[in-house]
């Protein structure tokens, strides 16, 4: 149930049953995968999890692999440009870049989501014990320098590192870590749900009126048509796994 205080507005989607977002409310970025050595002495990204998004690479240069931790174990699948590949919320993730050029199209499910918090981290136990102190060790500052930013996202991508590597050497403290992440986004919930429900929840929606007005011999939402098109609202952001170019989307 959404609590009070989260305001309510009209889905995304045209009397016709068109949705204004990006196909299937997902989100779109650009990634640069960090170069950064890290203590294993591979370079590379931030591991984290995602509580309710899939996540999907499409890779457009350089070569490297990301490892993924679940129920199941430990893996590695290897990055080379053309790649296509995703996994589901609850896959640790942590990209690695072999040659210091990986590239990477990167969609989200529920866009929005991701960009409201939906990740968590995998730093060790004590930094995991509420929002406050989580956000203490992870929060880049938007209006420091450049290179301040760059020392606190390395910072913190270190320290996930750390906690990532316990994780694989003890894997009988997942569960553990699994339900800290639900603990310390538990306060976000309501905003999700809010989010989906104009964005991934309404395009599924917008298909259903579609289909609906063609059973019943209606084609006029296809006199709805629209096209287009977005720049970049940010280039170059520190992101968990390295330089992102974002775009902003209607559901954002």
């Amino acid at each position: 149930m959404v609590s009070p205080e989260v305001p309510r507005k009209a889905p995304a989607v045209s009397p016709g049953g068109t949705f204004a977002g990006l196909p299937g409310g997902v989100a779109v970025s650009h990634l640069s995968v960090y170069d950064w050595p890290a203590a294993d002495g591979r370079c590379g990204g931030t591991p984290h999890l995602h509580l309710t998004c899939s996540e999907g690479y499409v890779v457009t240069g350089g070569r490297g692999a990301v490892q993924t931790l679940t129920a199941s174990g430990f893996e590695e699948t290897p990055l080379v440009a053309g790649t296509v590949a995703w996994f589901t919320p609850g896959t640790i993730h942590r990209l690695v870049n072999e040659d210091g050029e990986l590239r990477i199209v990167v969609l989200m499910q529920n866009g929005g989501l991701p960009e409201a918090g939906d990740a968590v981290l995998t730093l060790p136990p004590e930094h995991l014990t509420d929002p406050e102190t989580y956000a203490a060790a992870t929060a880049i500052p938007a209006d420091a320098p450049e290179a301040e930013q760059e020392r606190v996202a390395r910072a913190r991508r270190d320290l996930a590192v750390e906690g990532y590597l316990r994780l694989r050497e003890h894997p009988e403290e997942l569960a553990a870590f699994h339900a800290a992440a639900a603990r310390l986004v538990r306060h976000r919930l309501d905003a999700w749900r809010e989010r989906w429900e104009r964005g991934a929840a309404a395009a599924s929606a917008a298909t259903g009126i579609q289909l609906d007005r063609l059973a019943a011999g209606d084609a006029g939402h296809l006199e709805d048509a629209v096209v287009r098109s977005e720049l970049p609202s940010a280039r170059g952001k520190f992101g968990m796994c390295g330089r992102l170019d974002v775009y902003p989307g209607p559901s954002a």
